[in-house]
């Protein structure tokens, strides 16, 4: 179910560390309050919402619409649970660039750390990889992901937020998942995905690509050598609406059958066992997607979050530079909420619960 879109141009620079110290502090108190009233699964959902992600990452005083607001936000509540996991019920892994492939050992660690017995990670370790192979290789649209984070409740539910970029555009693109909305992560399989331009793509995880994903599965069964004498013929034949890149590289087999043997050895069940070969990227699929299609007749498939700047500005100067006053008053009156509520005194949670319902 795709909820919405989001702009999100490529921008440079770094967060200015002390506006990532206070949202390392507001942004999990604002996390605690919703667990309190609502219990860790309704963050998953949130941050599932793409409106929601970014209005969030507004109120902690992030550019509006950076691209940077995905990696930033998501490292400011990763530092700031650390050490309070189980306060909240919730654990996150992964990041940016290298620290996104420590994600399955992340959370192979988070789980003995804090004793989550009932816990399977090799299902959550499976859940993260299959989200990012699904969103790199099997949904090819000119995105490469550079950052992965998978949130998990103790429970054994999840939510990913992963993005990718496209230098050449200087656009990015997030993606979001919800573990409890895939009920296969082959067909449909996304909570929302955000950009501000589209185009062009192959979509293997389309409804109406079905077809072609059964279609892939029996060719990655087949002898490689067959597999790549039909793709040159088809790169060799004249197509209607044909549409050249700008690259000069021409994508031949040399690289495809090594690939091939790897999938063939493994003989996959079905198109998800297809992603989950290793070596298996964006280029074999799209190859045998390219014979399923030509040589089969299996065809792929081709809200205002800006107002929450408002509340402490922006880190850019807009709508205004950050009010670290503030800032600073917001944090503190959320903390000495919390603080009270742990010792039985509610009252100021449910003022700012009030104050929430008679808001516009």
């Amino acid at each position: 179910m795709r909820t919405g879109t989001a702009s999100l141009p490529l921008h440079g620079g770094h967060c200015p560390p002390w506006l990532f110290e206070r949202m390392k502090r507001l942004g999990p108190a604002i996390l605690e309050v919703i667990v309190r009233e609502y219990g860790p699964q309704e963050v998953l959902r949130r941050l599932s919402d793409p409106h929601w992600f970014q209005a969030f990452g507004c109120v902690l005083g992030f550019d509006w619409h950076s691209s940077g607001l995905t990696t930033t936000l998501c490292g400011a509540l990763k530092e700031g649970i650390r050490g309070r996991e189980k306060d909240l019920g919730l654990v996150i892994a992964g990041g940016k660039g290298r620290t996104s492939r420590q994600t399955p050992e992340e959370i192979a660690t988070a789980a003995d750390r804090l004793a989550l017995t009932s816990l399977q990670p090799g299902e959550l370790v499976y859940a993260s990889r299959m989200a990012a192979k699904v969103d790199n290789t099997a949904l090819q649209d000119g995105y490469q992901l550079y950052h992965h984070v998978f949130i998990f409740t103790f429970d054994g539910r999840w939510a990913v937020v992963q993005q990718g970029m496209n230098e050449m555009t200087r656009l990015a693109r997030r993606y979001h998942w919800l573990g409890e909305g895939v009920g296969d992560f082959v067909c449909e399989p996304h909570a929302a995905v955000c950009c501000d331009a589209k185009g062009e793509v192959l979509n293997m995880v389309a409804n109406e690509g079905q077809a072609s994903r059964q279609v892939v599965t029996e060719l990655a069964r087949q002898r490689p050598e067959r597999v790549v004498a039909e793709f040159n013929r088809i790169l060799e034949r004249k197509l209607p609406n044909l549409s050249l890149p700008w690259r000069h590289d021409v994508p031949r087999a040399s690289y495809l059958n090594k690939a091939l043997l790897k999938v063939y050895a493994a003989q996959p069940r079905d198109f998800a066992a297809v992603l989950g070969v290793e070596g298996v990227g964006p280029k074999t699929v799209r190859a045998l997607a390219m014979v399923a299609e030509v040589a089969y007749g299996a065809p792929a498939s081709f809200r205002d979050p800006v107002r929450y700047s408002f509340s402490h500005g922006g880190k850019d100067g807009h709508p205004y530079p950050v009010d670290r006053r503030v800032y600073d008053h917001s944090i503190a009156v959320l903390e000495q909420a919390l603080a009270s509520a742990k010792i039985g005194r509610t009252d100021k949670l449910q003022a700012l619960k009030r104050l929430a319902q008679i808001s516009p």
